[in-house]
C-alpha cells in the first residue's frame, strides 16, 4: 500500500475545509471531549469533505461511528485498543493504523496485521504529556526493519526540516499536529510541508 507521505492531524472538520484544497491527501480527524452527536456530525462532515477532495480520512478512536458512517480507516492508540473490537473493524472492511512506542506495543500491533504502524514521539512533542520523551530517528530504522512492507508513520516533534532525516531513517510517512495548528499561518506551513515532502 502506498500512502501520501504527509499526514496532518486535526481536531475538527473546519481545518479540512482550509487544508484539503491545498493538496493534502491524507488526514486524521482526532476529536476528544465532544458529545457523541457532535463527534458523529464532525466525522460525517470530514468524510464528505475528504471524498469531495479525493483525500483519505482516518478517524481516530471512534471506531463504532466510523463503521456506522461508512468510513474507510480507523486509527487506534494503545489505550483505544483496550476498548476496541479489531474483529468488528476488520469485518466492516476498515483499514487500521496503530500507535506504538515500545517493543511490547509493536508486537501487539503487529499481531493485528495493521495497515500502518505509527512510532512516536520521534522528537519531543508539546501535544500531550507522554512517558516517552523522544524515540529518535534510530528507532524508526529499527521499527522499519521489523515491520517490513507495512507503512511506518513518524510522529512527534516533526518540522519540515526533520522530514528528510525521518524518511532517511525508514519512515514512509510524516505526521504533524501542532507544527501546523499552532503556526501563525497554517496554510503557508502546509504548503511548505507539501513542497518538502514532494522534494
Amino acid at each position: 500500500m502506498t500512502l501520501p507521505r504527509f499526514y496532518p492531524i486535526f481536531d475538527s472538520a473546519d481545518w479540512l475545509v482550509r487544508m484539503l484544497p491545498l493538496g493534502v491527501g491524507l488526514v486524521q480527524l482526532r476529536i476528544k471531549d465532544r458529545s457523541e452527536p457532535d463527534t458523529r456530525a464532525e466525522i460525517i462532515r470530514a468524510r464528505d469533505l475528504c471524498r469531495e477532495h479525493g483525500a483519505i480520512l482516518i478517524v481516530n478512536d471512534h471506531w463504532r461511528i466510523a463503521i456506522e458512517e461508512g468510513c474507510d480507516w480507523i486509527h487506534l492508540g494503545q489505550e483505544d485498543l483496550d476498548a476496541a473490537d479489531p474483529g468488528a473493524i476488520r469485518a466492516a472492511g476498515l483499514k487500521l493504523g496503530i500507535s506504538t512506542h515500545d517493543d511490547a506495543e509493536l508486537s501487539r500491533a503487529l499481531a493485528l496485521d495493521p495497515d500502518y504502524v505509527a512510532l512516536g514521539p520521534v522528537w519531543p512533542t508539546v501535544l500531550k504529556k507522554m512517558k516517552w520523551h523522544r524515540q529518535g530517528v534510530g528507532k524508526l530504522t529499527e521499527w522499519k526493519a521489523r515491520i517490513g512492507d507495512v507503512p511506518l508513520i513518524a510522529i512527534g516533534g516533526l518540522r519540515p526540516e526533520r522530514a528528510a532525516p525521518a524518511f532517511a531513517a525508514g519512515a514512509d510517512v510524516v505526521s504533524v499536529v501542532t507544527d501546523i495548528t499552532l503556526n501563525p499561518d497554517p496554510e503557508a506551513r502546509v504548503r511548505e510541508w507539501l513542497r518538502v515532502v514532494v522534494a
